[in-house]
């Protein structure tokens, strides 16, 4: 174990432990060279003394060393320094999925796809640089603090796989491959499969397979259908379900092709959840479930079924020999069955998946003839007869009317029992005009008629409103294959344009026009006595200002003349020092209404109102808005951990709180308002009984890094009530 201070090669200073696993330590380290701080994995003791590993361990560290990708820790350097076996890594500072997945459950389904996607991109770089993980898992995967998702252990992995190490050092049998349960060769499908496995536990939180030791549960890889994810969460995504069980296919030729083809499909499960777009290939008679046998079972209980990770000459091709005129490779171990085999033809693998050995009935002649091609002359002559028999039929029936044959020049229907899919690989369909309809009313349109959509993007357009399709291929009237893909281009609004004047509108017009072009609208209310209540006053920015689709506008909403009735004004008076009990006491006691932020500060004790909007002395009407700002304490003792949660704490998020701009039952117009933030099962109130300003800063402190909720519920005047809710809000 190295210690605090020590150095590798006169490099690498090691500043701490930051974790530990199966097969190394890692330690955070200072590269003096670079300047920078970095993860040093160190090889165990106990893997130092084999050779061969070791050999096996540099070679795959160097080629991981060679990739480069933002989904990828990477590899620094590799090296040994008086018999330590080190790799030098990029240091993320995060939490692994595993960890991940246990504090949450399980994840949302956006969530997990986002992770899986980030996964797949590291995956399909590796192997376009031709390195196979072979273990992947949520261990490898590191979610960093800045929302990255990274994948780690590449080279380590390929390694160990190439010797015998126990299951208890790798640790991944919950997610191997069937190939890889059963010892067999694997490749970058095997990823695909670990990939899908745990696509499942972060959508349920649980594993497919699990049993009471490593061998049961390799047999279930191997033998036993995996139960949908659906038992545990019944309203998952049809989309996302499909592409789990597409990654765990048996068979690796009933997988993704390639991450590629992973990835596309994970990102339409994004904007199509419930498409049947994932196409799984038939199950043919070589995909079927393998039974282990009682040679492969005891080899998988003794560890040694692991082989080498490419092809080698089989053993029936060194061991051939001839007789009786025929080759034969080998025999096998009782010596009294023997072996044959193409080894420039065959595939060399037997029902239960082995390489290199199959047992084939030695081919014995009588008469002359061959027994295998006399039976196949036997029952080749009695297909030809019945299909000679059936033509003969056909023709009859077809002669006497009973039969159409039609649909041999193209003009018939086709049998009933044909799948969708080649029922309508020969008709056409005429493409609809989709522009101007959104993407859900395009797909809609599309799928009426055969046809299916592609998302190709956004595009700016004057001509089209911002979520519009302003573009498709293949235009209006093109003829093409039912199941077609059209693919629509979808509007993001103008770019660059004035902003119209809105001015003398409703706001319920002024939202229309405003959001139309991709702006997002905000409203306050002041007195004006030329303007009649309820419209626009003035809109910031000002009209024929430049602005983009997605800025911000803030219309002003006049509230009619001020009420000259003769009521009083008040003076406000100063409220700094009080607690805030007392300062809201004082001022609504007035007439005004109150609205409490909180803020760090040195100089005030915590509780204490530390700031007010309106100065001491300034004399405003009852009903008038101030801003208070109380004392939290200073952040030096907040960060000490000496507060409770929501005040201070190791992790902290800023959000900015917008309503919504439809689905309410009324225009908010400053009515009291109920915040609060809900993390790990507890309910803190922020500010209750007062009016906000919205868009609203939300500022919170706490000691955990979960995801927070907060809920916004306002009261409106006539008694109606409505409750927001805010998910997914990231500690940092």
């Amino acid at each position: 174990m190295l210690k605090e201070g020590m150095f590798i090669q006169e490099r690498y200073e090691i500043v701490g432990k930051i974790g530990t696993g199966g097969m190394a330590d890692v330690y955070k380290a200072k590269d003096h060279k670079l300047n920078r701080f970095v993860a040093v994995k160190v090889l165990k003791p106990e893997f130092r003394e084999d050779e061969a590993f070791i050999s096996k361990f540099r070679v795959e560290a160097q080629s991981a060393a060679g990739l480069a990708h933002p989904n990828i820790v990477n590899v620094y350097d590799t090296g040994d320094d008086n018999g330590v076996y080190f790799i030098v890594m990029e240091l993320v500072e995060g939490i692994t999925l595993k960890d991940y997945i246990e504090k949450k459950g399980r994840l949302a389904v956006r969530e997990a796809t986002s992770i899986a996607i980030q996964v797949s991109m590291g995956l399909e770089a590796a192997h376009h640089n031709n390195i196979v993980h072979r273990d992947v898992k949520p261990q490898n995967i590191i979610i960093s603090t800045d929302g990255k998702v990274k994948v780690t252990d590449f080279g380590i992995a390929r390694a160990a796989s190439s010797n015998t190490i126990s299951s208890n050092v790798m640790g991944s049998v919950h997610y191997s491959s069937p190939e890889q349960a059963r010892g067999g060769y694997s490749d970058y499908k095997s990823d695909i499969y670990s990939l899908g496995i745990t696509m499942y536990e972060m959508l349920t939180g649980h594993v497919p397979f699990d049993g009471e030791n490593t061998v049961a549960i390799a047999i279930k890889h191997l033998q036993e259908e995996m139960q949908s994810p659906r038992k545990y969460v019944p309203d998952l995504p049809k989309s996302i379900v499909q592409i789990i069980y597409k990654c765990t296919q048996k068979s690796p030729d009933r997988r993704y092709g390639d991450m590629g083809e992973l990835i596309r499909d994970l990102k339409e499960s994004l904007v199509n959840p419930e498409g049947d777009f994932v196409q799984i290939a038939p199950l043919t008679s070589h995909a079927q479930t393998v039974v282990v046998s009682k040679e492969e079972l005891e080899q998988i209980k003794n560890g040694k079924a692991a082989k080498p990770e490419e092809p080698v000459e089989p053993d029936y091709a060194r061991n051939a020999y001839q007789e009786g005129g025929h080759t034969y490779y080998g025999q096998n171990p009782q010596g009294n069955e023997r072996y044959a085999g193409d080894p420039h033809g065959n595939d060399g693998y037997d029902a239960n998946g082995r390489y290199g050995r199959y047992p084939q009935e030695p081919e014995e002649e009588d008469g002359g003839v061959n027994k295998k091609l006399e039976k196949f002359m036997t029952v080749g002559s009695i297909v030809i007869g019945i299909l000679i028999l059936v033509i003969f039929l056909t023709l009859v029936g077809s002669a006497a009317g009973f039969i159409d044959l039609s649909f041999l020049a193209g003009g018939g229907k086709k049998a009933e029992t044909e799948t969708s899919a080649e029922t309508d690989a020969g008709e056409l369909a005429d493409v609809p005009n989709v522009l101007g309809m959104t993407r859900e009313e395009a797909a809609d349109e599309l799928n009426a008629r055969g046809l299916g959509l592609k998302f190709g993007g956004e595009k700016t357009s004057s001509e089209y409103a911002q979520g519009e399709i302003m573009e498709q291929e293949p235009e209006e009237g093109s003829s093409v294959k039912k199941n077609t893909e059209v693919v629509v281009y979808v509007s993001k609004g103008e770019g660059e344009f004035a902003l119209t004047d809105v001015t003398g509108k409703s706001l319920t017009d002024a939202q229309q026009e405003l959001t139309s072009k991709g702006l997002v609208v905000e409203s306050e209310y002041a007195y004006d006595s030329k303007v009649e209540e309820g419209k626009i006053v003035s809109s910031r920015p000002e009209a024929g200002a430049a602005v983009n689709a997605g800025d911000t506008v803030t219309v002003v909403i006049s509230k009619g003349p001020q009420d000259e009735s003769g009521a009083e004004m008040v003076a406000v008076p100063s409220v700094l020092g009080e607690t805030a009990e007392n300062a809201r006491t004082i001022l609504e006691g007035l007439g005004m209404y109150v609205k409490i932020i909180e803020s760090y500060s040195a100089e005030y004790p915590k509780g204490q109102i530390m700031k007010q909007s309106i100065p001491e002395g300034t004399e405003v009407e009852p009903g008038s808005n101030i801003e208070l700002e109380v004392s939290i304490g200073d952040l030096e003792d907040h960060d000490s951990g000496a507060e409770t949660a929501g005040s201070t704490g190791a992790y902290y998020c800023k959000v900015t709180i917008k309503l919504p701009e439809s689905g309410l039952p009324h225009e908010y117009a400053g009515e009291d308002v109920k915040l609060t933030v809900e993390q790990d099962g507890e309910e803190y109130v922020i500010v209750e009984g007062v009016p906000l300003d919205f868009p609203y800063s939300l500022e919170w402190r706490s000691d955990s890094d979960s995801e927070a909720t907060a809920y916004v519920y306002i009261t409106y005047s006539d008694g109606q009530k409505v409750q927001i809710q805010y998910d997914h809000i990231q500690m940092r």
